[in-house]
């Protein structure tokens, strides 16, 4: 890809003259080594400073547009109720009145507001004889007790977390614990020592490979050195953004490893090429900066291409990848250029002295047995092609959540297990109503309460007997059902999972008898009306962030070599492979998450959609000097190893965030991203010669110049026969009047 060369113009005042300078970018950079190298250390030391002060968000509702029903309704209860953090506990092995003080030491635990139990309409200390245990089942049954926990902060506060912790020593191996808060707890705790272990496996993993890939021992060194530093200021500098997301804060560092890495490898390359070409240190350097500095632009461009669109997503946590993965891939480039000279002028010594053979090899026969069937390939991609298509768009989704909750293993999963076989589901929703009219706020608690699949309906009008004032009920109950200014809040508990077609079924008529009552101002809040509200705005992101990566990169890519043909070429065999990719899922029967279907999809595209350039570039050079068969095989034998080393790397990330994170949203994400890798990789180097060969006459041609010169043939053949039109008029006038003489 030809991108201009980087020489600026500027003027010298030298006496009374003006002279024009060539601002030489490779020799400003080789002459400021020494102060670029401390500025880019001085940067690692204060984002390495910044970095633990990032906070991270672990409630995908809060990047709900403020336009949807549920983040309105959310932002009202904050207002007026807060919103507070929310727990279910189950004590296992008790008696009701154990049940009783086990409540009573919990609820005085620093940072729980308050518990909800039977004790509130039973006399837990009134004997056995009187109670009647089959209508406390849901609160009390085989000899386990669960309770719901209210606390005063959110889900993801510190005071919280401990709350949580000091409440598990209380119930010791007794208690098991499931909801928001308790998930967020575990879900940050998994998330903080998971990607501790993916970073030091993925940076072993790619030293690995890069020892492989090189042809000296230190130059692997020397690759992570570098992207460790662009990786820990990218870091620093999420602190500007205030907040960013867990998934953004987990796959960020190892995503822009991978994803960057082929810069420096760029740049070593053309260094060595020009170094055995007999330059000595300082030139061979210059020119190698000189030369990488058009394929790493062009590179990143298209990456960052990928990745920016993500900012166009309603649901706004698009934004918050978009804007750390795309700042990035720029960290990345701007360390390459100015900070990676300063080490090779340090390093080059050493890497002259470890020098090793290569360890990869040529890849003729492979490229030449690749170019025997590449016809056959075409076949083949030509019928799954249509097939993925349409299978890709008949997965099972997940939004909410219930997506990024603990997976299988974890203590929370366990939890939630066994308090669901004993109790079955609970699903909290909160009703927001208008005040003030007791017995319209009773009539529609009572038929919530008739509702098949409600376990029970918590609201003021149902607490205070009738007849008796408000101020009867102590604070703790009044105010957490009613607030001075005008709102009321019912509490529904129904048996369902948060996210299921059940639970959008319940939310749904809840909420359209909400509305009977109240045809004003109301909302119905919690985890299943916000899922929903998810669903719907996820889904409308698809389509335009879809669209948007791919227009973005077809101009880049257009640009770039000034054609139209190119980019198609470039970009088909990656869609190829994204639409095989996202087909697996369906073709498994699995369930995916569409936050990672969505995301994985931008990234797919444009972190490999540079194996096609580079291979259609290495085509139209190798064109020039070679017939189309010959020229196909070089390509391959040049593309394969780079290729091979990127895609590899992307492969091992992708596949280490699966197998080790216990996060279903990181591990699903990480999976598409590993498959994904090896789909473009296969695909660019099997089919992407036949379209070569295919489409050679317009590639050798250009057929945007082929167009300008068919456009300009065109209007002399007008320009000709409106001359011969103009002639003959002229002709039959002169006619008329030698006839009229």
């Amino acid at each position: 890809m030809k991108f201009p060369h980087f020489h600026f113009q500027k003027k010298r005042f030298q006496g009374e003259n003006f002279q024009k300078k060539k601002f030489d970018l490779p020799d400003f950079i080789i002459r400021k080594s020494r102060a670029i190298e401390k500025v880019f250390i001085v940067m690692v030391l204060i984002s390495a400073v910044m970095a633990p002060f990032v906070e991270v968000n672990y409630d995908l509702t809060e990047y709900l547009p403020d336009s949807v029903e549920s983040r309105q309704g959310l932002n009202i209860m904050e207002d007026t109720f807060g919103y507070p953090g929310t727990a279910r506990v189950m004590i296992k092995d008790v008696t009701l009145y154990e049940a009783k003080a086990y409540k009573d030491r919990l609820e005085k635990v620093d940072g729980v507001d308050r518990i909800l139990w039977l004790d509130t309409g039973t006399n837990v200390f009134s004997g056995e004889g009187f109670i009647d245990y089959t209508s406390i089942d849901q609160y009390y049954k085989d000899d386990c007790a669960v309770m719901d926990v209210i606390f005063e902060e959110g889900d993801t506060s510190k005071k919280t977390s401990a709350a949580i912790d000091d409440m598990k020593e209380i119930t010791g191996e007794k208690g098991c614990y499931v909801g928001m808060a308790v998930q967020d707890k575990s879900v940050a705790k998994n998330v903080r020592s998971e990607m501790q272990m993916i970073l030091v496996i993925g940076v072993f993993m790619i030293f690995l490979v890069l020892c492989l890939t090189t042809n000296s021992w230190v130059e692997p060194f020397l690759y992570l050195t570098v992207m460790g530093v662009a990786v820990v200021i990218n870091k620093g500098t999420n602190l500007f953004l205030g907040e960013i997301s867990f998934l953004t804060n987990s796959v960020s560092a190892v995503l822009q490893l991978a994803v960057s890495m082929d810069y420096s490898i760029f740049l070593i390359h053309a260094f060595t090429r020009y170094k055995k070409a007999g330059m000595g240190q300082t030139e061979a350097l210059r020119a190698a900066i000189d030369e990488a500095l058009n394929s790493i632009f062009a590179s990143s461009l298209t990456t960052i291409v990928g990745f920016i669109v993500l900012v166009f997503m309603r649901f706004s946590i698009g934004y918050d990848m978009g804007i750390v993965l795309a700042k990035g891939i720029v960290c990345s480039l701007l360390t390459v250029v100015l900070f990676m000279p300063a080490m090779i002028i340090r390093l080059a010594g050493w890497m002259e002295r470890t020098a090793h053979r290569p360890f990869l090899p040529e890849f003729d026969r492979l490229s030449r047995g690749i170019y025997r069937v590449r016809y056959l390939v075409l076949a083949i991609v030509a019928v799954l092609a249509l097939p993925a298509y349409t299978a890709q768009g008949m997965n099972s989704y997940m939004y909410g959540n219930d997506a990024v909750g603990a997976g299988e293993g974890t203590e929370v999963y366990a939890d939630e297990q066994e308090i669901d076989r004993i109790f079955g589901r609970s699903n909290m929703m909160m009703a927001l109503v208008p005040s003030g009219d007791n017995v319209r706020e009773r009539e529609f608690s009572q038929e919530l309460s008739d509702l098949p699949y409600t376990k029970t309906v918590m609201s003021l009008s149902q607490t205070l007997p009738e007849g008796v004032p408000e101020s009867f009920l102590p604070e703790s109950v009044t105010g957490l059902l009613h607030d001075e200014s005008g709102w009321s809040r019912i509490l529904i508990y129904v048996r369902s999972k948060g996210e299921s077609e059940a639970a959008f079924r319940y939310a749904d008529e809840i909420s359209a008898i909400m509305k009977e009552y109240y045809p004003g101002e109301s909302y119905l809040v919690g985890a299943t009306p916000s899922t929903q509200d998810i669903k719907a705005t996820i889904t409308e992101d698809y389509s335009r962030v879809n669209t948007l990566s791919l227009i973005g990169v077809f101009v880049v890519v257009m640009f770039s070599f000034k054609s139209i043909l190119i980019p198609l070429i470039a970009m088909i065999p990656i869609e190829v492979a994204i639409f095989i990719n996202m087909a697996v899922p369906y073709i498994a029967g699995e369930t995916m998450i569409f936050m990672g279907y969505i995301i994985v999809s931008s990234i797919q595209l444009g972190a490999t959609v540079d194996y096609a350039i580079l291979t259609t570039n290495n085509y139209i050079a190798c064109r020039k000097t070679m017939e189309k068969e010959a020229a196909a095989v070089e390509t391959l034998k040049r593309s394969i190893p780079s290729i091979l080393t990127s895609g590899s790397i992307l492969t091992i990330v992708g596949y280490i965030l699966y197998h080790i994170s216990s996060i279903a949203a990181i591990g699903d994400m990480g999976h598409l991203i590993g498959r994904g890798a090896i789909l473009s990789m296969l695909l660019v180097c099997t089919f992407m010669p036949a379209l070569l060969v295919l489409g050679d006459r317009v590639l050798m041609n250009n057929e945007v110049e082929m167009i300008r010169q068919y456009l300009k043939r065109r209007r002399e053949r007008r320009r000709e026969k409106l001359r011969q039109v103009i002639g003959a008029a002229a002709a039959s006038g002169r006619e008329e009047k030698d006839n009229e003489k």
